[in-house]
C-alpha cells in the first residue's frame, strides 16, 4: 500500500494532510501502539501485530449484534481488520487476531468499502480492532469523508490505545467503543500479553472522552457522538470491574456509558488456563450488575442472559428494564 504523504490527489484538505503525514511518519520507527516495537513498517518490518503498512480485513458488512444505539435497525457498517496488538488467551477471533486470516485491501478500496456500506443503510462505519494500523485507517477515513462519507466512525478497539495515535484522529472520530478490559496489569500480562495495560488503557480513554465527551443518542435513539465503554465480566474476577467502575465513576461522571458484557465463553488457549477456562456463573454476573448499581452506573447495556449463558441478548442497563435517555 503505497502512500505519498505530499500527493494533494489523495487528500485535498492541507490539515488532514499534514496530520496524515504524521500518522504515517509513526509506522517508521513504530510507535503506533503502545508496545512501541520500534520497527521499520513502512520498509516491510513487522512487530508484534505482524502487519506492516496494508490494510487486511477478515470481513465486511452490515452487523446487528453490537449495542442497540450502534446497530440499529439497519445494522452496523462493521470492518473487522485482521491481527492485534494483544495476544488474549480467551479471543473469541483469535484466527482472525491471532491467525492473520484475511485480504489486504488498499486506502482506497477501503474507502469505497466506507462507501459502500453507507448507501447499504448502515448507520456508521465501525472499525473493529483498528489500534494497530491506525496511520492507514486515517488516510482511508480522510478520503471517504472528502468524497461524500457522512454517518458516524466507530473505533471499536481493545483499549490498549496510544494516547499520541488518538490525538492524531480527534475531529475524525465521531465514537469510541473501547474496553476496559482490565484493572490489574499482572492479568493483563498473564492473559494478554500485554505491558502496563491499565495504565495505557486509561490515558486513553481519558483522551477519548476529551474529544467527543459522554454518549450523546440521536432522537431514534442511536449512537451520534461520545464514549461508550465496555467491560467483558470474566471468571474469579480477573477482569477487576470495581477498580475500573471507581475510575470512570470518579473521572469521567457517573452518567458515562458503560456496556456490561457476559458472553465469555474458554477458548484458544484460555481452556488450558485454570483462572479462566470456564464460563461465569450466575453469581459473578449478579455481582458485577450489582458493582455498577452500587456506583449509580446505570447508563448503558448490559447484557441480559439465560443462566447457561449460551444465548445473550444487549438490552439497557436500568433496574427497571427500561431504556434510558443519554444525553
Amino acid at each position: 500500500m503505497s502512500f505519498d504523504p505530499f500527493d494533494p490527489s489523495i487528500i485535498r484538505s492541507e490539515h488532514w494532510r499534514q496530520r496524515a503525514v504524521l500518522a504515517w511518519e509513526k509506522y517508521r520507527c513504530c510507535t503506533v501502539c503502545p508496545r512501541s516495537c520500534n520497527v521499520d513498517r513502512i520498509s516491510g518490518e513487522t512487530g508484534t501485530c505482524r502487519t506492516g503498512v496494508n490494510i487486511s480485513l477478515s470481513a465486511a458488512n452490515l452487523h446487528f449484534g453490537e449495542e442497540p444505539c450502534i446497530s440499529g435497525v439497519r445494522g452496523s457498517g462493521t470492518v473487522f481488520l485482521t491481527s492485534c496488538n494483544l495476544s488474549c488467551d480467551f479471543c473469541q477471533n483469535f484466527p482472525i487476531s491471532q491467525m492473520d486470516y484475511g485480504k489486504e485491501v488498499t486506502f482506497v478500496e477501503l474507502s469505497n468499502l466506507f462507501l459502500s456500506l453507507e448507501k447499504r443503510g448502515a448507520h456508521n462505519i465501525n472499525l473493529v480492532t483498528p489500534s494497530h494500523v491506525v496511520p492507514s485507517l486515517l488516510i482511508a477515513i480522510i478520503v471517504a469523508r472528502e468524497a461524500g462519507l457522512s454517518i458516524p466512525i466507530v473505533y471499536n478497539s481493545n483499549g490498549y490505545d496510544d494516547v499520541e495515535m488518538l490525538r492524531l484522529l480527534d475531529g475524525m472520530i465521531d465514537i469510541y467503543l473501547p474496553d476496559m478490559k482490565y484493572s490489574d496489569d499482572r492479568h493483563a500480562r498473564r492473559i494478554s500479553k500485554a505491558d502496563r495495560y491499565v495504565t495505557f488503557n486509561r490515558l486513553a480513554i481519558l483522551e477519548m472522552f476529551r474529544q467527543v465527551g459522554p454518549l450523546v443518542l440521536d432522537e431514534n435513539g442511536m449512537a451520534k457522538k461520545g464514549l461508550l465503554i465496555r467491560h467483558l465480566i470474566m471468571p474469579n474476577g480477573i477482569g477487576g470491574l470495581e477498580k475500573t467502575a471507581s475510575f470512570i465513576r470518579e473521572n469521567l461522571g457517573k452518567d458515562s456509558a458503560i456496556s456490561l458484557m457476559a458472553q465469555y465463553f474458554p477458548t484458544n488457549r484460555a481452556l488450558k488456563n485454570p483462572s479462566i477456562n470456564r464460563p461465569i456463573s450466575m453469581d459473578e454476573y449478579e455481582s458485577a450488575m450489582e458493582t455498577l448499581f452500587s456506583m449509580e452506573l446505570l447508563e448503558g447495556y448490559i447484557q441480559e442472559n439465560e443462566e447457561t449463558f449460551d444465548e445473550f441478548d444487549k438490552t439497557p442497563m436500568t433496574s427497571s428494564g427500561q431504556e434510558r435517555e443519554i444525553a
